[in-house]
């Protein structure tokens, strides 16, 4: 299949300009930015993302562009425009100031194919600290700002394009069709990737890759582990077996539910309630990371108690999807959060791990369980976190912390589903994310029946997103606020106050811890 590699030099917007290549139904290889592959037949095109150095810093990540240069269409993103500029014989100097937020292509050359149908004055968006002064002899400007001459160039002998500016990002409003015009029209992509294609491909990768040996899937309840479970249940049948580890911090009735709607896809599925364990392996543990690192330890002693029962088990099924990757340890090395499927899993864990999901972003989960004849209600579910609410309480995990959040969470969560907004949309299908936080390390005086109380406050999240990796408060109405919080305060035990979380992701992850 043809596909477009996209050397990850380790900026935090490298898996979106993945996903824009992946909207238009062209198969992408986001690859560390020294791992250009020897077998190269298949790539049609070459992108090089940005990177929080400078290309001047002795630590900054380098490659020989030789390996694809003149033979395959390039196109440089930011460092990578500053990148090619530099190696091919321009000039980058640090600017004056740093270069960042909202600009305008005040000059474009929209003879050049990669601005086709673009507008004069296109907004974009520059995030750099360098600027390219000088560009190499045989390339020539294509596009310029205000403040910043060198915006856009291309090679006048060889099939090569730079950027300074990110077409990836949501504040470049004509980015989708710069990455078109690169991916579809330039490198030549028959656009023939879809979730159909993907379900074929990935079916008959894994009937390769596993053939009869058993496979042990760790459910959680979510989306992605549920799409990863039926992909290999349509794979490998019933040498499938899902184990599903109720470590005590699901949503309340969660683990019934979720274990009925999984025998109603036909699948094999064990449930284990283990949360005993799990509390009591979290009793006093209050720092963020450590409850994760012991979710995950956890999970993996369950796991393989339950593996020792099915002797011929060879593999561990998960659905770790690419957001959990990025954020667990990107190019740089810089842990953002532990996810309990990635950085989270102890060493010894004794099977071979088969991720079947690791390189797509959530919305294209949604799609091949749609493809996959999923029910809607499992596709839609919202994300919820691998170690459950034990990172939604802030403090440490106690079972009555639990309960008070689990009745918090059912109130917020049914409201979100039974709240139908002015468009006929239910609010809950509008939202990308949301879900209940207990300040349990805070106390709040409030008056109850006369009466002073001195109890905790809970804060209510809901996101919207496309992908997670960048996330807004939503704007939920307020007579619906009015009555969720009315309604947690009058009926939880042990909360008088409700707030809202109106924080942005970044800064603010979507979780709380």
């Amino acid at each position: 299949m043809q596909k477009i590699i996209i050397l990850d030099f380790g900026s935090q917007t490298t898996q979106l300009i993945g996903r824009r290549v992946r909207e238009l139904d062209t198969f992408c290889e986001i690859l560390p930015y020294n791992k250009f592959p020897k077998d190269d037949a298949d790539v049609i095109g070459v992108i090089l993302s940005g990177s929080p150095y400078s290309v001047h810093d002795p630590e900054s990540f380098k490659i020989d562009l030789s390996q694809f240069v003149g033979r395959i269409p390039v196109l440089g993103i930011c460092y990578g425009a500053q990148f090619i500029s530099h190696t091919l014989g321009g000039k980058v100097e640090k600017a004056d100031s740093r270069e960042y937020g909202r600009a305008n292509l005040q000059t474009v050359d929209t003879t050049n194919p990669l601005f086709k149908g673009f507008d004069q004055n296109s907004q974009v968006w520059m995030s750099h600290g360098d600027t390219i002064t000088a560009i190499p002899g045989d390339f020539k400007v294509i596009g310029s700002t205000a403040d910043v001459t060198n915006a856009a160039f291309a090679s006048t002998t060889q099939p090569v394009w730079a950027v300074q500016f990110h077409p990836e990002v949501y504040h470049t409003l004509q980015g989708k069709t710069l990455l078109k015009n690169f991916v579809v029209d330039i490198c030549g992509s028959r656009q023939e990737w879809s979730a159909a294609s993907f379900v074929d491909s990935t079916v008959a990768e894994l009937k390769a890759q596993l053939g009869s040996d058993r496979v042990i899937l760790g459910l959680s309840g979510g989306v992605d582990s549920s799409v990863a479970a039926v992909l290999l249940n349509r794979a490998i049948g019933q040498h499938l077996t899902c184990i599903f580890v109720d470590h005590g911090m699901l949503r309340k009735n969660e683990f019934q539910q979720v274990m009925d709607d999984y025998r109603c896809l036909g699948l094999n599925v064990i449930g284990v309630d283990a949360s005993e364990k799990f509390f009591a392996d979290l009793a006093g543990v209050t720092d963020p990371e450590q409850k994760r690192k012991i979710i995950g330890r956890d999970f993996v002693e369950v796991f393989n108690a339950e593996a020792k029962k099915i002797t011929d088990a060879k593999w561990l099924a998960q659905g770790t999807i690419y957001p959990d990757r990025i954020e667990s340890l990107n190019i740089t090395g810089k842990v953002i959060k532990s996810h309990h499927n990635v950085g989270g899993l102890p060493k010894e864990m004794h099977l071979q791990l088969c991720e079947p999901l690791k390189w797509l972003f959530k919305d294209e989960v949604r799609r091949v369980g749609r493809q996959l004849g999923m029910p809607e209600h499992l596709i839609t579910r919202h994300p919820f976190p691998g170690p459950g609410l034990a990172v939604r309480i802030l403090g440490d995990i106690t079972p009555e912390k639990v309960r008070v959040l689990q009745d918090a969470d059912d109130i917020y969560i049914r409201g979100l589903r039974e709240y139908v907004d002015t468009d006929g949309e239910t609010l809950y299908n509008k939202v990308w994310q949301a879900g209940a936080i207990l300040l349990s390390t805070v106390r709040s005086v409030g008056v109850m029946g006369d009466e002073r109380t001195y109890e905790h406050p809970v804060a209510l999240r809901a996101v919207t997103s496309t992908d997670a990796m960048t996330a807004d408060w939503a704007h939920l109405p307020y007579d619906f606020m009015a009555k969720v919080s009315n309604e947690i305060i009058n009926k939880v035990r042990g909360v008088n106050r409700v707030c809202y979380d109106i924080s942005s992701k970044p800064p603010a992850t979507i979780e709380w811890e």
